[in-house]
């Protein structure tokens, strides 16, 4: 392999004298870098919607989104997926995160496991990756192994496949093997070949991208509200509280007293304010539209 073929491992000629300058100025050297971010993401925005389109419908059909990666690629996918269950209120197991090592390289890099695809189909057997799954591979240089083993595999079972890099070029190997490449390349690294910078940057903000944009075709959104937060804490059922109120307009007793009967069910709660249906009705039409609230106020409204 040529590493210096790499886009990920080439220099970066602004910052050759990062280490000569003070403080201040090397800040604004990194800073620098990291502004032009955004705009290489917003250049790709079509193939990332494309992406978002294929995963919301696997997700909506019941399938699970598998996020597979090695070192910052990976954490950056752990990051997403655990995010998932308080924002969305989704079930753990509907977002997966796989990462070469295993759970102890989240906190302890393990370079070492990236380098076996054999590897990657294991895990993907481990947790019984199906063709009703979407996988997505994430790998900065667009040729991780272990992430291009569980690619195969996926392709094997004709599973949706989605790719995340900071290589441009269709040909890589994981761009050319997948459904939906996204590679978005935002220059060298300010420290040459340190992909936990701007290439992980650009991993957290499509990642950011894709689960929002999943969940807001899923209905676990209603306008910009989370309507499924999970309340684990004070703060989130007081959130809770609000968004309900927001919605409807309702007084916090009335909200309580429906938070009671309801079992703190929020998108149950709204749905109830909004028609005046009972509990045992509300809830029937929500499981109908599989919780999506706005599906289940026009099915309501259609059979008045």
């Amino acid at each position: 392999m040529n590493m210096k073929a790499l886009p990920t491992e080439q220099r970066n000629t602004d910052t050759v004298q990062i280490d000569e300058v003070s403080t201040l100025e090397m800040l604004h050297m990194i800073n620098n870098e990291d502004k032009k971010v955004p705009f290489c993401v917003e250049k790709h925005l079509g193939e990332i919607a494309t992406a978002i389109d294929a995963i919301a419908e696997k997700f909506a059909a019941g399938g699970r989104i598998i996020y597979c990666g090695a070192g910052t690629s990976g954490r950056m996918g752990f990051m997403d997926s655990a995010e998932c269950p308080p924002t969305y209120g989704t079930p753990k197991e509907r977002v997966v995160s796989l990462l070469a090592g295993g759970l102890a390289a989240i906190g302890q890099a393990k370079e070492d496991a990236e380098d076996h695809p054999e590897l990657g189909v294991e895990d993907m057997k481990g947790i019984g990756f199906t063709k009703d799954d979407v996988l997505v591979g994430i790998a900065a240089s667009g040729r991780t192994p272990y992430v291009i083993g569980a690619l195969k595999y996926a392709k094997e079972l004709g599973a949706v496949t989605v790719s995340i890099s900071c290589n441009e070029d269709k040909n890589s190997p994981i761009n050319a093997m997948v459904d939906y490449p996204i590679g978005i390349y935002a220059g060298p690294e300010a420290i040459t070949g340190s992909t936990r910078m701007k290439a992980g940057t650009v991993q957290k903000l499509v990642l950011n991208m894709l689960s929002t944009g999943v969940m807001v075709k899923t209905g676990k959104v209603y306008s910009n509200l989370m309507v499924n937060v999970r309340l684990n804490n004070e703060k989130l059922v007081q959130r809770a509280k609000g968004i309900v109120a927001e919605i409807t307009g309702a007084a916090n007793s009335e909200i309580e007293r429906l938070f009671v009967q309801t079992g703190s069910d929020v998108p149950l709660t709204i749905f109830m304010l909004l028609t005046g249906l009972s509990e045992a009705e509300a809830r029937a039409l929500l499981a109908k539209e599989h919780g999506h609230i706005k599906n289940a106020l026009a099915a309501y409204h259609c059979a008045k």
